[in-house]
């Protein structure tokens, strides 16, 4: 027999089906209380996964936006700007390194392809070799595997006489020589990076927002300084008799006045201390 039998709905059912839409009715009107303060959230927490969903299918990176640590690409970017990324093979311009969206600071020089204040692209990477937050520095060269580069970069950025002074010279595998606008020297050069491979470029910085980047550092910092530490475990060191033997007072130089040494039990003690999570 199938569900639908003919019979009108229950009395039950019936008021189920209104007291739902009452919920919701009262959901959708409150004005004030528990209602209105749920439905403020719901609507929030939607608009945010709906911009969320927007940046991602525009960018094609997760997170789409970084916010920047430090001054090192002053004056075109400052610490606590928040920089909207796309993903490092997408909306590449026909200067870019091939199988990359990135142009470097040489070819952008040469096709007058600009941002963020200078030429070529500002590249978000992270070396997994060198440990620390990824690092948002300009590209500057592209280099292949057993390149002489030293002819080709600038000497102002470099410590060194000819390729065999110079460090990652020639190069060891592909990649792009980097470095922040405020900086002295490559980032290669100075130990920052090893040679950035196309692998370790996570995103092509597009857009700079001034400020906003200090609520992303602001929270960062605060969930950091705030996580609980357990204690380091230390074992507690018992040295048994430790003795020293005094020197013979009949020996001793007079003029040197060496008091003699007693003979005691020692016993050491560590207490446990833990370090807090620097941010």
């Amino acid at each position: 027999m199938s569900d639908d039998d003919g019979r009108p709905p229950s009395p039950d059912s019936r008021r189920g089906q209104a007291s739902d839409e009452g919920v919701l009715t009262r959901l959708r009107t409150a004005e004030e209380g528990p209602l209105m303060f749920v439905r403020e959230v719901l609507t929030s927490a939607l608009a945010v996964l709906a911009v969320g969903l927007l940046l991602f299918a525009v960018s094609g990176v997760w997170p789409p936006m970084v916010a920047v640590e430090s001054g090192s690409m002053e004056p075109h970017m400052h610490k606590g700007d928040l920089v909207f990324i796309t993903g490092p093979e997408r909306y590449a311009p026909d200067s870019a390194v091939e199988g990359t969206a990135v142009v470097t600071a040489e070819t952008g020089a040469e096709v007058d392809y600009r941002k963020f204040g200078g030429p070529g692209s500002v590249i978000v990477y992270d070396d997994p070799g060198a440990g620390g937050p990824p690092i948002i520095h300009r590209a500057m060269l592209w280099v292949e595997e057993g390149e002489n580069w030293y002819d080709r970069a600038n000497s102002e950025y470099m410590a060194a006489d000819n390729c065999r002074e110079l460090a990652n010279c020639p190069a060891e595998y592909d990649g792009f020589i980097t470095k922040g606008d405020n900086n002295p020297r490559y980032d290669q050069v100075s130990g920052i990076a090893d040679p950035v491979r196309p692998e370790w470029v996570q995103g092509v910085a597009r857009i700079r927002i001034p400020l906003l980047g200090w609520v992303r550092l602001t929270l960062a910092n605060s969930m950091a300084t705030t996580t609980p530490v357990a204690p380091a475990p230390v074992e507690y060191v018992d040295v048994t008799t430790m003795e020293t033997t005094a020197p013979d007072v009949s020996t001793t130089n007079a003029a040197g006045g060496d008091a003699p040494a007693t003979t005691a039990p020692l016993r050491v003690e560590a207490s446990p201390s833990a370090d807090a999570l620097a941010a």
